[in-house]
């Protein structure tokens, strides 16, 4: 596991990168493969804000915290994402015992990881991302999502091939949305 430290405009305490392997390092018996966790500490007015983004064989996990220290949102974000992971998980177990057809989403889950109205002034686009897209059902999209802990998820559905988004409504269930051409 590769750790990142990255720090925007703040100093961190010395031992800080060694406590971030440490505690992240939790986090491999839930998720087995995991290749680099990106670090990245900044101040936002009186806290010290952590945010970390696991890439373990292409599941991304994010998370972030604040705390008055460093060290005390390092250790809250760890146990947050902890706790999210194993939720993650048990849904994954409770799906494959009610549908046995899933079994090959499972064996490999398993392998790795033991619209509002637009402001009428003009939009400026502050950030821009690429990602690669992978072939999933919308369920296990929901999933990725409820990981990253993001609104919403992009992805090509497995059952149509075509590129979806899917959602979080404001009830809390999902939505999805299927371009029609």
């Amino acid at each position: 596991m590769q750790v990142n430290v990255t720090t925007k405009g703040v100093e961190v305490p010395p031992n800080f990168k060694e406590l971030a392997e440490r505690r992240l390092g939790k986090l491999e018996r839930l998720l087995r493969k995991i290749d680099t966790v990106d670090v990245t500490c900044s101040h936002e007015r009186q806290w010290r804000v952590v945010e970390v983004m696991i890439n373990a064989n292409g599941l991304l996990v994010r998370g972030q915290d604040r705390s008055a220290d460093f060290r005390s949102a390092m250790e809250s974000l760890v146990d947050k994402l902890e706790r999210r992971i194993k939720k993650s998980r048990s849904k994954l177990i409770q799906r494959y015992r009610e549908h046995p057809e899933t079994r090959e989403a499972w064996e490999q889950f398993a392998e790795e990881a033991e619209p509002e109205q637009a402001a009428a002034s003009a939009a400026t686009v502050v950030r821009s991302k690429r990602f690669a897209l992978k072939p999933m059902t919308p369920e296990d999209a929901a999933e990725e999502m409820e990981l990253i802990g993001h609104d919403f998820y992009v992805f090509i559905n497995s059952e149509t091939d075509q590129v979806n988004v899917l959602y979080r409504r404001k009830v809390g269930n999902y939505g999805l949305i299927e371009p029609e051409f």
